[in-house]
């Protein structure tokens, strides 16, 4: 199965016969055994199978699968939220005393767990413009530095990360990249082909569509070579006394070692486990993502071309757009097109896009994004509330700036009811 549109549908899960044609949903807190050594085995990683689904399901792990494969992963684990997934991918390879090298223009929630929550916990960071000089992001780095983090296609910024870059510099210090993919999705852009280590998703958003389940997922590409860099990373490459001794890139490989031990000791400590429930609705998801994608940017760039030409909006942001800032890096890396969100702001500042907000009919206002019904947001006083105007500059986004995600209606109707409420902005 090459073609993404087959893996989609197909990839993670092959029924054998007699078996569910449908991902089963294993909703089961506990697994029996015969024997209790036959469960030790299990609890020292010596062999593999199921016993608490805190740590893992078989329904996550066909999921999980699934994601692996479409992002082109050697191995992959899901969280219960992309909040989660991102804390994850972080501290699994880090502790007091590390440091993060950060893109600015990331989701707000994300900013403010690397910015604030883990300094809390002595990580310390350092963010940069995504479009800063090869010079200030040198300069980002430091001894200590152990992983550089950005989004593929920032929330709500729209800003496009320049992976090979990033993961130049990231690589010239021997450091993984981790990125955010979840605007884009794998059907639109997959990090790991231009140089990524890590990819993140809040598969809450485009991979679910539907608005139904909060979840989160986290893809290794199995290509970072952790033992030479093992000074940096003892948690992977030193005795685990939480586990007998074990070292896990001696024991699973380059390929299996980062997830192995975000599950067996992450899971294990923090439980942030997407339940199978969930898990089964976002394959549904996924089933469609790569129909759903295509009319997402269909819709989006017919947005933003009207609001271009609008007189009542002041600029308008869109890397689908010719003449956008970051239009040269979404050809390179979103040849086949963004996302359906599109980012701008209405002339007349905070009360104007307020007003311009309370007037919509089809668009919902909505602390989501990303799903099949076409919502609208105001991130200064919702998922960025918490930033000062300098961090929102840093972000790329203003006081008038709405988010607004095109679902998947008909575009003739999405047009005429953002044509009818900036007329009563």
């Amino acid at each position: 199965m090459s073609r993404i549109e087959t893996r989609c549908v197909q990839a993670g899960y092959v029924p054998g016969n007699g078996e569910p044609r449908q991902v089963p949903i294993v909703q089961s807190t506990t697994f029996k055994y015969d024997s209790s050594p036959e469960m030790g085995k299990l609890f020292d990683l010596e062999a593999s199978g199921y016993f608490y689904t805190r740590l893992q399901n078989p329904t996550n792990d066909h999921v999980a699968a699934k994601i692996c494969d479409l992002e082109g992963g050697s191995a992959a684990m899901l969280t219960s939220s992309g909040q989660a997934a991102s804390f994850f991918s972080l501290f699994n390879i880090c502790e007091a005393g590390s440091h993060v090298v950060a893109c600015s223009a990331i989701y707000g929630g994300t900013y403010n767990l690397i910015a604030h929550t883990m300094r809390k916990m002595g990580i310390e960071s350092t963010f940069v413009r995504p479009d800063c000089t090869d010079e200030e992001l040198e300069a980002a780095f430091r001894p200590e530095t152990r992983a550089v983090f950005g989004e593929t296609l920032a929330n709500p910024a729209l800003a496009v990360l320049d992976i090979e870059r990033f993961a130049a510099a990231a690589h010239a210090h021997g450091v993984p990249l981790i990125v955010d993919n979840t605007f884009p999705t794998p059907v639109l852009c997959r990090p790991i082909e231009w140089g990524a280590d890590i990819v993140t998703h809040s598969t809450t958003k485009y991979m679910d569509g539907h608005g139904s389940g909060v979840g989160g997922a986290i893809v290794d590409s199995g290509n970072f070579d952790w033992e030479a860099h093992a000074d940096k990373y003892p948690g992977l490459t030193t005795p685990d006394e939480s586990y007998h001794g074990i070292v896990y890139t001696e024991r699973f490989g380059r390929e299996g070692a980062y997830i192995t031990k975000a599950t067996s000791q992450l899971m294990r400590d923090l439980g942030s486990i997407q339940s199978p429930q969930n898990a089964f609705l976002l394959n549904l998801g996924l089933e469609s993502l790569h129909v759903r994608m295509p009319r997402h940017c269909e819709n989006g760039l017919a947005l933003a071309r009207m609001l271009a030409d609008h007189p009542k909006v002041a600029s308008v942001t869109y890397p689908g757009l010719p003449g956008d800032r970051w239009h040269e890096l979404a050809e390179k890396y979103l040849p086949d097109g963004c996302c359906g969100v599109v980012s701008f702001e209405v002339a007349g500042g905070r009360e104007a896009a307020e007003r311009f907000m309370a007037a919509l009919r089809v668009a919902a206002i909505e602390t989501h994004v990303a799903d099949v019904r076409t919502c609208c947001l105001h991130p200064a006083s919702a998922t960025h509330r918490q930033m000062n105007d300098e961090e929102l500059e840093a972000a790329g986004i203003s006081a008038s700036t709405v988010r607004f995600s095109c679902g998947i209606e008909a575009s003739e109707d999405l047009l005429a009811d953002v044509e009818q409420a900036l007329e009563q902005a």
